[in-house]
Formats: C-alpha cells, sequence, structure tokens
C-alpha cells in the first residue's frame, strides 16, 4: 500500500513539474510569440537631455523596468545638457547602430538631420516630450500648444480688469529654440492677442536655469509694483519665480503658474502656495506610453519612419482646490509600477 501511494505522490510530483515547464513556455495566440520576439536581445539607447531632473528619470526607469522583464538592452549616453556632445553621441549611435533610438530633443533642429540619417541607415528612433522639426516613427510626449493655450487662460482668469486683476502679467521663458519653449509661447501669444485687457510687461528667457529666473523676476517685481501674474515655462526653473515673488512679500499678489511632469514637489507647492496654477503633463503615465510605443514600433516590419505616428499625453490643470492625493506621483511610485 505504501508503495502504491509513493508511486501516486511521485507521479503527481512529475505531472506538477511538467505542468510548471508548460507554464513557462510562451502560449502562441497568434500574436505573443512575435511581441516577445520583437523585443528580446534588441538594443535600445535612450538620449536625454541630461540624467539630472525628474523627467528622464521616470522614463528611463520605465523602459530599465521593461527591459529586464522583455529581454532587451537598454543603455542610456547623457549629454548632460549638451547639444554638441548629445550631436556627436548621435553621430556614434548611427554607426553603432542599434535597433531603437529614444531621442530628447534640446531644439526643434539641432538633431533633426541626424534622426532622419539614422532612420536611412535603418535605425527607429522615438521622440520623448520635445520633437524636432523632423518626424520619425513616433513621438511620445505632450502637445505643448495645448499647455500654452491653458496656461494663458489660467493668467486671463485671474488678472483679467474684470477679475479684479491688473491686467498686467510677465512671462518666464526657458530658451526660445526649445520645442517647449517655442510651442508654448506661440500659444500663449495667440490666446492673449484675442485679449488686449492683459498686458505683457515682461518676457524675459531664464535658459531654464531656476537662478536666473530668481534674478530676472526679482526685477520685474521691483519695476512693475502692480504686477498680477508670473506666466513661467517650467517647473524646476519657476522655483527661482516663486522665491523672488516670496522675497518681495507678495505671494498673495501676484499669482505664478507654471508646468511640468507631476512630481510630488509640484502639489506641495501649490499646496503651500509657491504655484498658483500647474498644468501636469504626468511624466509617470508618459513612461508607459513610451514603453507601449517601444513595444509598438519593434513590432512593426515597416521601414523606419514610413508610418510614423503620435501619443500625446493628456494634460491636467491643477491649483489647491483642485489636486488630489493621487494628483503627483513619487519615484517610489514609478520602482513599483509595471510597464
Amino acid at each position: 500500500m505504501k508503495g502504491i501511494l509513493k508511486g501516486a505522490l511521485m507521479a503527481l510530483t512529475l505531472a506538477g513539474g511538467a505542468a510548471q515547464i508548460a507554464q513557462a513556455e510562451q502560449f502562441d495566440d497568434g500574436l505573443a510569440p512575435q511581441y516577445y520576439n520583437a523585443l528580446k536581445d534588441k538594443k535600445v539607447v535612450f538620449l536625454p537631455l541630461a540624467m539630472s531632473f525628474d523627467l528622464p528619470q521616470v522614463w528611463a526607469e520605465g523602459m530599465q523596468t521593461q527591459a529586464d522583464r522583455l529581454g532587451y538592452e537598454l543603455s542610456i549616453r547623457d549629454p548632460n545638457w549638451s547639444s554638441d556632445v548629445g550631436a556627436q553621441a548621435l553621430t556614434t549611435l548611427i554607426s553603432e547602430k542599434p535597433d531603437l533610438m529614444v531621442v530628447h530633443n534640446p531644439d526643434m533642429q539641432v538633431y533633426a538631420r541626424l534622426l532622419t540619417r539614422a532612420q536611412k541607415e535603418g535605425i527607429k528612433v522615438i521622440q520623448i516630450n520635445l520633437k524636432s522639426v523632423a518626424t520619425t516613427d513616433a513621438y511620445v510626449g505632450v502637445n505643448w500648444y495645448e499647455v500654452g493655450v491653458h496656461q494663458a487662460n489660467m493668467a486671463i482668469a485671474a488678472c483679467a480688469p474684470d477679475a479684479g486683476g491688473s491686467g498686467k502679467i510677465a512671462i518666464m521663458q526657458g530658451t526660445p529654440t526649445n520645442p517647449n519653449n517655442a510651442i508654448t509661447m506661440s500659444a500663449i501669444e495667440d490666446v492673449l492677442a484675442d485679449h488686449p485687457e492683459i498686458e505683457v510687461v515682461s518676457s524675459q528667457s531664464a535658459d531654464w536655469d531656476a537662478t536666473k529666473a530668481h534674478s530676472v523676476a526679482s526685477t520685474v517685481i521691483k519695476q512693475n509694483p502692480d504686477l498680477c501674474g508670473y506666466v513661467g515655462l517650467w517647473e524646476v526653473m519657476d522655483a527661482g519665480v516663486a522665491a523672488a515673488i516670496r522675497e518681495a512679500g507678495k505671494t498673495e499678489e501676484i499669482k505664478l503658474f507654471t508646468n511640468g511632469g507631476g512630481q510630488k514637489p509640484a502639489c506641495d507647492s501649490l499646496a503651500n502656495g509657491a504655484f498658483t496654477g500647474y498644468v501636469s503633463y504626468d511624466a509617470f503615465g508618459q513612461a508607459r506610453d513610451l514603453t507601449n510605443a517601444i513595444a509598438q514600433v519593434m513590432q512593426s516590419d515597416l521601414k523606419p519612419g514610413e508610418a510614423p505616428y503620435a501619443l500625446y499625453t493628456p494634460i491636467r490643470d491643477l491649483t489647491k482646490d483642485t489636486m488630489r492625493d493621487d494628483s503627483c506621483w513619487t519615484m517610489d511610485d514609478v520602482a513599483k509600477a509595471p510597464f
């Protein structure tokens, strides 16, 4: 009897082991093998503006999680804000011929010819959040014109004389040739053209630097004691504007409207009154869109650039009154997320 039981248990154990092996093999539903084979052992390279701030960090975290899951190799070439170093890296990559490049453009022109050349050499290209004049296999990111419209309307609603404001606003630009700056400013100017009651008393560039923004804003505030609002084009730079407003003792009088990827410090700045209005393009969600785009582009048998498409990020207007506990994300959230 004991021998029969022992034999039965052994048979069950073997059957269980076979079941585990079977589960480990990919079931062919007509698409799954194509999906996994399209990414396994492929080489993907990320060229950010720099890895020193939140946006590239969350995208890279999402890609690395996907790479670990699907078996492709992810490498990062960090030019650390240098367009020349980035262009050199792109030139080298074209000769190395990775399967896919994910590129974060410093402006609309500097990488354009190289991206077109890469595609002619058979390399697929996704542009993330800052698009050059060249159109590649995919663009994943925000529609900056939409961001500009939202920010301009926020400022008008708060500062128009009909709303009790002085009608005077200032604008803090980053770098004029950057896609964010160029397109967002185009939208702001278009909206303000229909609102002559709003006067722009200053529109200066701070090169995305918070210290420069602080210096410029401090001078503008002194020169315009009845300034009602400041429109800034990136939250990190605009921390300098917020500091200038606070130091002038005008946190209640001067409203600050900015934009960014929705990390928790943005919600903290809304809560403490440093920011009045914030247009979030949710970089956490962009990371998921980016990994989906990688999977889609790599499954395609089309030639690079043959069928370009875009995944434009939904944006959300946040204020102290409208934000919720989940309105902003942390890097811990990203690290725990599946991609």
